[in-house]
């Protein structure tokens, strides 16, 4: 870790204390492809009316730099996710960019609307023990589906959540789960939701929505601190741009370019180092992407067993984990996450 704290931009009179760094991510979100088969009105990039939005985003990660950024990171074996603003199952090579992280021995989570989930590909997700799955669903009902995702096929989403579970088996991986994003148009159905697929799946993934720089209906503590995901995760662009934040869709907020300067140099670098002296030094309007931010609250858990299930809340994130399946979470799946098991034994 480089000493950044005799800089020129350190205001010396702060006395600031550099938190410790690792010397690469313990997460890496990489934008293999940013194409969807969607258009979710909730979403960043494909939700936006004017089509130029898109055209500044979408884009392919070159299969050749995606290997050199595995083969650079994998000796800390962080966890891959395979995608930003893009349907995974739409990009190119796809079988051959997930066995380049599973063949380098690192773990990879997906997250997927589930639509293009075909028997092939789910036989393959089980094969190469991808270590988890969440499929991106929002409803209980087709009216709903239709106001947060614009298409009303639940019946072909829901039957791709059960096609992976019957190609599994009993083999431990993918960890699979459903996700369900808080907005307008389907927070009544949340208890449905829990209760349709709470005895079903793995994981029920509940989150809040975000919305205009910040997420929606967050209530915690008053007294910020930096962020933990500034010190967890290294957000990679189709272009190679390396971003603070996965919530960066277009680009704000940018510490350098994988391609020209590696993982290692760009995680460490000194455009990342004053977004993290900022957050320290409590100066978040010297960031102006992080300022309306509340995320920082995300890892501020509690824990409750109730129904079978170990539900865990914070006030952006609730998971509600099947216990009888907390066998297939195993550390690698952390990315800021306590491990469940650890916190049964408590």
């Amino acid at each position: 870790m480089k000493d950044w704290s005799k800089a020129e931009w350190v205001d010396q009179s702060l006395n600031w204390k550099p938190r410790e760094v690792t010397k690469l991510p313990e997460r890496v979100i990489m934008d293999h492809a940013t194409k969807c088969n969607l258009r979710c009105p909730m979403c960043q990039v494909w939700g936006a009316e004017e089509n130029d939005v898109q055209e500044k985003v979408k884009g392919v990660l070159n299969l050749e730099e995606s290997r050199r950024i595995l083969d650079e990171v994998m000796s800390a074996k962080p966890l891959i996710h395979g995608a930003l603003y893009g349907e995974p199952l739409l990009m190119p090579d796809f079988k051959e960019r997930v066995r380049d992280v599973k063949e380098r021995g690192m773990s990879l989570a997906l997250n997927t609307n589930g639509l293009r989930l075909t028997n092939d590909y789910a036989e393959f997700l089980v094969e190469q023990e991808v270590d988890a799955v969440f499929f991106s669903i929002d409803a209980a009902s087709k009216e709903a589906l239709l106001e947060v995702r614009g298409v009303e096929n639940l019946d072909k989403i829901e039957a791709a959540v059960y096609r992976l579970m019957e190609k599994r088996g009993d083999e431990p991986l993918p960890r699979i789960g459903v996700s369900f994003a808080i907005q307008d148009a389907n927070e009544d159905e949340l208890e449905a939701f829990v209760e349709r697929w709470g005895t079903v799946v793995d994981c029920i993934r509940v989150s809040q929505l975000y919305e205009n720089g910040k997420f929606r209906g967050l209530s915690g503590r008053e007294e910020r601190e930096p962020c933990p995901v500034i010190y967890q995760t290294l957000v990679i662009h189709n272009t190679g741009e390396a971003s603070i934040c996965c919530n960066d869709a277009f680009r704000q907020a940018l510490v350098g370019n994988v391609f020209e300067r590696g993982a290692e140099d760009v995680w460490n670098g000194e455009e990342f180092a004053k977004i993290r002296y900022y957050h320290e030094t409590n100066q978040y309007d010297k960031v102006p992407f992080c300022e309306p931010c509340n995320a920082w609250q995300q890892f501020d858990y509690e824990e409750e067993v109730k129904d079978g299930m170990l539900i865990r809340r914070s006030p952006q994130l609730t998971y509600y984990n099947n216990i009888e399946r907390l066998d297939n979470w195993h550390e690698s799946l952390s990315g800021g996450h306590e491990n469940p098991n650890a916190i049964l034994e408590k």
